[in-house]
């Protein structure tokens, strides 16, 4: 990652301290940088195939930019030697400093719905059950996220063969979003970061268990 975005880099560094510190199996944790569009973030991946049948993974994304970057560092104290404050068209931006997070969580399709060996002749009998499982688990997880006022949405990916239609891909996905505008020190970010990324991993973690309970119960 380039110095233009040192407040972000050392929040990179403070949730890489965090995560280290904790028994996550992060399986990827890198930064990218997209210099056409001005943006930048963090790509973390948790292995999950160790501690349940019904997901294969997590993947946490924080989106951030140059505009965002500027407008934090005018706020902050002590950030007046900031790389960006010395570009007049970037110091004049009333961009809010909101930092994006998008959280996926990825399902074994291959445990989450029945073979069709069980369908009893019933078409479209693996997606069926599959849709009665997740309809559950939409609700409860929808109850369990109403707090953040977030957007949350399923991907799913469908094909079909003899036996009727099958899932090929099941995604759950989570938009947070937190306002750092009532921020005023670099110490206060990082603070805030991490009790965040903490409140996310909470969450992550509910999910999860309410994904599993929903499937067994469907399978049962």
């Amino acid at each position: 990652m380039s110095m233009q975005y040192p407040i972000f880099h050392s929040v990179v560094n403070k949730i890489k301290a965090s995560l280290s510190r904790s028994n996550i199996n992060v399986s990827k944790f890198r930064t990218w940088e997209e210099t056409q569009i001005n943006a930048t973030g963090l790509e973390i991946w948790i292995d999950l195939s160790g501690s349940t049948r019904h997901l294969k993974s997590v993947s946490i994304n924080f989106d951030w930019d140059r505009f965002r970057e500027t407008r934090i560092a005018r706020q902050l104290e002590g950030t007046e030697k900031h790389p960006l404050l010395q570009e007049a068209h970037l110091v004049t931006s009333n961009v809010e400093p909101v930092i994006d997070i998008e959280v996926i969580w990825y399902f074994n399709q291959e445990t989450c719905q029945p073979s069709a060996s069980h369908s009893n002749g019933e078409v479209n009998y693996r997606i069926n059950v599959a849709s009665q499982w997740m309809s559950e688990a939409s609700r409860r997880i929808n109850e369990l996220l109403l707090s953040d006022d977030i957007i949350t949405r399923w991907h799913i990916e469908i094909e079909g063969d003899e036996n009727g239609k099958y899932l090929t891909a099941i995604n759950l996905i989570s938009y947070f979003q937190y306002r750092l505008s009532h921020l005023d020190s670099l110490n206060g970010v990082h603070e805030f970061i991490e009790q965040k990324v903490h409140h996310l991993l909470y969450k992550v973690n509910r999910v999860i268990r309410i994904a599993d309970s929903s499937v067994e119960v469907s399978a049962a």
